[in-house]
């Protein structure tokens, strides 16, 4: 089954980090993406860069940035292919984010 593996992270996480402090963090995702069993992953840019769409009326309502302010902002994902929900968690488990204030929620993909 598939689950997709959504990486909140802690606003400010990285702040106060070293180079390579960085580097190794950045080391422990690229090593996820090396696990057989991901099957795809992506970094986002920063929140500060979205752009939020609505239908208000009937109308395109743009808003820059995030809607709201929020504890955590979504940073990224992992596309994995387990056996179950306890082999998709303890992929997730992995996660640095989870270590530095965030969160990682595992949603099985619907139809896959």
């Amino acid at each position: 089954m598939r689950y997709a593996l959504l990486i909140n992270e802690r606003p400010g996480a990285y702040d106060g980090l070293d180079g390579a402090q960085r580097a190794a963090i950045t080391a422990e995702y690229l090593a996820l993406r090396d696990d057989d069993r991901v099957l795809d992953g992506a970094r986002l840019a920063s929140a500060d860069t979205a752009t939020t769409v609505r239908a208000v009326d009937g109308e395109l309502l743009l808003t820059d940035g995030p809607f709201a302010e929020t504890k955590e902002v979504f940073g990224g994902y992992y596309l994995v292919e387990a056996a179950d929900l306890d082999a998709a968690l303890a992929i997730a488990a992995r996660i640095p984010a989870l270590r530095m204030g965030g969160s990682v929620e595992v949603r099985p993909v619907a139809g896959a």
